[in-house]
């Protein structure tokens, strides 16, 4: 692939999902009977940038698989969802990542997270990347690799005005207070932005004013995801902030509904700029809408043909 035509470059993780579906969500020390179990692609990276693809975007991940079946695999889905693999590398000093992940009957997860070869990917990955990573349109990146590693990314994305969104996720309580200033978009959801900031978000209203606190960290924008109440978006500290509404769907399974959204969003930012944040986070809560209405992560994730014309 090209790296002219590149619109969206993920810098991040793969996971090999083990799911298992159960009434309810075990207590500790409890074994329980599910009435489903299957094995699908995971990790929030590779997530955000097959649903970009799916959109249309054209993507490349830069990430680090096991020398195993799982690793195998995994290149080859990429390879099934147009996502260049030039930027994907196998190591044999440690497993592909895996999660272990438990969905009930009303559609809320467990998650256990075992990042495995994710943590090797490094400096020299990012060196090598470096051609194509400098003249993507977005670069988006999370917290299930190495949190130096993903700092280095967004930086070098900004010394070449690459737009960068940063997934605040999983949160970790001693974020750099570089990430700030390394995102044009900081993303995040309510319960991430409590840990960064201290403060309960349990409405639309304190999403808004902890949107307002992360702005003044020297983010470009903020966005709180807030589940079935959507989003608020915060573009400025003299400007209101945003609530951005969802459609109301009924979930069958929400694992992965974040990094459909972030997918989608990278997607408008990337394809769509003539449109206003507002409007592409609207329209990238609708996608991650529809995920959420089919069981599995990647599985889950809409094509372009599966969805609205007026999205586009």
């Amino acid at each position: 692939m090209s790296a002219d035509c590149l619109d969206v470059v993920v810098v991040g993780s793969c996971m090999t999902d083990l799911v298992s579906q159960a009434p309810r969500l075990p207590k500790a020390g409890e074994t329980i009977h599910g009435h489903k179990f299957f094995i699908g692609f995971g990790g929030k990276g590779a997530n955000q940038c097959i649903q970009a693809a799916r959109m249309g975007a054209r993507t490349a991940m830069v990430c680090k698989v096991g020398k195993d079946f799982f690793g195998d695999n995994y290149i080859q889905n990429f390879k099934n969802n147009c996502v260049s693999t030039e930027l994907v590398k196998q190591t044999d000093e440690a497993a592909t990542g895996a999660a272990s992940i438990i969905v009930n009957d009303a559609g809320e997860n467990a998650i256990v997270i075992v990042a495995g070869a994710n943590m090797l990917l490094g400096d020299e990955d990012l060196q090598h990347a470096w051609p194509v990573l400098s003249r993507a349109k977005v670069l988006v990146c999370q917290l299930e690799i190495s949190p130096d590693t993903s700092l280095q990314a967004l930086r070098m994305a900004q010394q070449r005005h690459v737009k960068t969104i940063f997934n605040a996720a999983p949160a970790i309580p001693d974020l750099s207070a570089d990430f700030y200033k390394a995102s044009d978009i900081f993303c995040c959801n309510e319960t991430e932005a409590e840990l960064f900031t201290g403060s309960a978000v349990s409405t639309v209203e304190d999403a808004g004013r902890v949107g307002l606190e992360l702005l003044k960290r020297g983010c470009g924008s903020v966005i709180i995801t807030l589940g079935p109440q959507g989003c608020v978006v915060v573009q400025s500290a003299d400007a209101t902030p945003v609530h951005v509404p969802t459609s109301k769907v009924t979930p069958v399974d929400t694992t992965g509904a974040g990094d459909s959204f972030i997918g989608a969003l990278a997607f408008y930012i990337a394809c769509c700029p003539e449109l206003s944040l507002v409007e592409m986070a609207k329209r990238a809560n609708l996608v991650a809408a529809i995920s959420v209405q089919s069981v599995g992560t990647q599985t889950s994730y809409p094509h372009r043909g599966d969805l609205p014309a007026e999205l586009f």
